[in-house]
């Protein structure tokens, strides 16, 4: 039975106040911002750092649909928003099927009872077009103390109160053609809640203030490239039918930015269409740039910053490359450390620990092991259950967990020697990205929330 949903009463509504100029509309005041623990709390996508690694303790290997859930708590709809997790809430969006209503949802971490339920945004037009490749609520949220910011792309990003469930703010007036949905995420630092909207019609990146919504810089970054001349490097002969079919596809992506600080500078890293872009936070201003080979759009994995290196992957030219970040200006030429093809990722970001990197094929389930700072394969292995993998995968305690969309979750050791340790079965299909606090891991599958714990 589908729990009753709470909303924000009607007052709240009717308190609106545009800020001039800004195109925010503002609600009301919340507490101010506390910094997260990082083994108590997972409010971000790739959690507390942004890479996938946690401090967390006690966290479980061996588990599955009829072992260790603490909880299994229904949510309505469909979403593949990765659960952030501060205090004692755990929060999610979703979306009607047909993208009418996007809603956020938070549980108790403890109980799995809901505590909110509340219909964020009504929409009017929302893009119908290529179901089953993306939901109308897979930007994953971004939470604070007091404060959750949740993000739906060109459909709306709103700051709601986590006690209360009021609207704080929201934005309603950024916007891009999708295409395929949107999905990057929101990041935030300090009074900054940094967006990217790269969609076929227009790319470019901003920085909210997360006390009002209003816009503190907004930066354009349109691409150049011809996608017919893209086609015809590829030996493509049918351009026509492919341009009319999907025109303009070489210039949306769908990936997160990371924010980083490199000898005394903080960056932010935000891959785009055919190139990836570091900014200034404070001002947006460019820092860097690399230019993307071959297919470089449709990126969605989350760069990861280690070892003075960025790591990210180009899109569908599936090449990872390892930048040093420490140039300016286009620095394809001069500062790549090294790259790779062979089973690098479309979708699931990277993750490394201690020295290597490891990443998980989006079909097969084939996991390769790198040496961060050379690019030398150490070794590659298939999962035994293979399975597709679009969610990015955590790191706690040594081992590596790996979620698929077969609803299986592989744990296997972080080390020079592929080990598989578990491999947990689930009902559903796993496409969003996992959540891990001490003692616990916070599951999103189609249609549940779970908490695995002992």
């Amino acid at each position: 039975m589908e729990p009753p949903r709470m909303k924000a009463a009607p007052s709240i509504l009717i308190a609106a106040v545009t800020v001039a100029g800004a195109g925010a509309t503002t609600f009301g005041q919340s507490a101010a911002p506390a910094s997260p623990d990082p083994a108590r709390q997972w409010n971000q996508f790739r959690g507390p750092t942004g890479d996938g690694r946690t401090p967390a303790t006690d966290v479980p290997i061996v588990f599955g649909e009829g072992q260790l859930v603490r909880w299994k708590t229904p949510i309505h709809d469909e979403g593949w928003s990765s659960p952030v997790v501060w205090g004692e809430q755990v929060w999610v969006t979703t979306a009607r099927e047909d993208g009418t209503e996007l809603f956020a949802v938070a549980v108790d971490l403890e109980s799995g009872e809901v505590v909110h339920d509340i219909k964020v945004f009504d929409v009017a037009n929302p893009q119908v077009a290529w179901d089953g490749h993306n939901t109308h609520a897979t930007p994953t949220p971004v939470i604070e103390e007091g404060r959750i910011y949740v993000h739906f792309g060109s459909y709306g990003t709103a700051a709601l109160d986590t006690r209360t469930g009021e609207k704080l703010w929201e934005r309603r007036d950024l916007n891009t053609d999708h295409r395929v949905r949107p999905a990057s995420s929101p990041v935030l630092s300090g009074d900054s809640l940094f967006l990217a909207y790269d969609g076929v019609d227009r790319q470019f990146a901003a920085a909210l203030d997360t006390r009002t919504g209003e816009t503190l810089w907004l930066r354009n970054r349109e691409v150049a490239t011809d996608f017919g001349e893209k086609l015809r490097a590829q030996g493509i002969t049918d351009i026509e039918s492919v341009l009319a079919a999907k025109p303009n596809d070489n210039r949306k992506a769908y990936a997160t930015s990371t924010l980083i600080e490199h000898e005394g500078q903080r960056q932010l890293i935000s891959p785009a269409s055919e190139v990836t872009f570091a900014y200034d936070p404070e001002t947006g201003d460019e820092l860097w740039r690399v230019v993307h080979e071959g297919w470089g759009w449709n990126l969605a994995c989350r760069p990861v910053y280690a070892h003075g290196l960025v790591y990210f992957t180009q899109g569908v030219s599936r090449l990872l490359v390892a930048v040093d970040p420490g140039g300016s200006g286009d620095v394809t030429d001069t500062h790549v450390a090294w790259s790779e093809s062979r089973g690098s990722p479309e979708i699931p970001s990277p993750i490394i620990v201690d020295d290597l990197l490891y990443m998980v094929s989006d079909t097969g389930g084939v996991v390769t092991a790198l040496d961060a700072t050379t690019g030398e394969r150490v070794w590659r292995a298939r999962l035994p259950s293979g399975g597709d993998h679009w969610a990015s995968p955590v790191a706690a305690e040594g081992r590596i967990y790996l979620t698929s969309r077969d609803g299986t979750v592989s744990v296997i050791s972080a080390s020079r020697e592929f080990e598989v340790l578990a491999e947990n079965e689930f009902d559903e299909s796993l496409t969003a990205s996992p959540a891990v606090v001490d003692g616990a891991i916070i599951l999103r599958s189609e249609g549940h929330l779970y908490r695995i714990s002992g």
